[in-house]
């Protein structure tokens, strides 16, 4: 069956489904907001799905967990599936439509002969350096799904900074018609960024691993305040990781819109960082502006 109905929001299997429904609400005039997703959502999610709703009529969401992103020894079978909770939460933050398909209705042809959607540049550094293929993966479904749905506009956190840049590259390099906007990150309390493999930390783990925002919000700091020895930098700030007892895979200072290291005289400067506990990879950036024409602004990855 290729569509049902929980109370205010259907579902489609298949995408013919939610052409046929997207064509309807495209031919009334009424802009369409997408966020996709792998499930297992969070308050980080339904914050990009209500985002959506103050500027589309129709908000459309996609729970699809991509096998193709994930590299060899990643989990993709034990990733969490947690479908009724997230169609719960997607109807009460106000999704109106949601695209659950399987494998075969994304990959009809099989993954091996799958067409590829590759970015050249800004995925072979940073996460991408540590997760060969992942970004290929990314690439390669965020544009299937964006042609499934020919949205307006397309939410996506900001917390997986790398990925955002490299969709917005995609985007502008295949002229694909939609607006790419970026969320602030979601934190809990102490600052930690919501992700769905936070589930996978031990409750020792939990208690230690702000030190990755802390430590990033530091050399931010250090940037204000007029430091301007990056390498150094990272250093120091890997040096602070280390000591509060995780592996770090990076900690590197880049200009915010190309990625490259970051230059003495950049303006717009971000921090990424990436670490290791027991069962789970964290990541996390601070981003900071140092134009002259405006007061000297730093946000957390805003």
């Amino acid at each position: 069956m290729a569509t049902a109905v929980i109370e205010n929001m259907k579902i489609f299997h298949t995408v013919s489904g939610m052409r046929d429904m997207l064509r309807v609400e495209r031919l009334a005039g009424k802009q369409i907001g997408f966020v996709p997703t792998m499930g297992n959502l969070h308050e980080g999610h339904l914050q990009l799905v209500r985002l959506a709703t103050e500027s589309c009529d129709v908000v459309v969401a996609s729970i699809f967990v991509n096998p193709l992103q994930f590299g060899l020894n990643e989990d993709w079978e034990k990733y969490p599936r947690t479908f009724d909770d997230d169609v719960r939460m997607l109807e009460g933050a106000g999704c109106n439509h949601l695209l659950y398909p399987d494998e075969n209705e994304i990959y009809p042809n099989g993954m091996a002969d799958q067409t590829r959607v590759v970015v050249p540049t800004m995925t072979d550094i940073l996460c991408g350096a540590s997760r060969p293929g992942h970004f290929e993966g990314v690439t390669t479904v965020v544009s299937k799904l964006l042609n499934i749905v020919q949205p307006d506009r397309a939410i996506f956190g900001i917390k997986d900074f790398q990925q955002l840049a490299v969709i917005r590259r995609m985007v502008e390099d295949l002229c694909i018609p939609v607006d790419i906007i970026g969320a602030e990150i979601a934190r809990d309390h102490d600052g930690l960024a919501l992700s769905s493999r936070n589930g996978y930390l031990t409750e020792e783990e939990r208690c230690r691993v702000k030190i990755l925002y802390e430590t990033l919000c530091w050399c931010r700091e250090e940037i204000v305040n007029g430091r301007r020895d990056f390498t150094l930098l990272e250093e120091s700030t890997i040096q602070k990781i280390e000591k509060g007892g995780f592996r770090i895979d990076y900690v590197s200072i880049r200009n915010a819109k190309s990625l490259e290291p970051a230059a003495h005289d950049d303006r717009d400067i971000t921090v990424l960082g990436a670490m290791y506990a027991t069962g789970a990879r964290l990541i996390d950036n601070v981003s900071l502006n140092l134009s002259p024409d405006s007061e000297l602004s730093a946000t957390a990855g805003e």
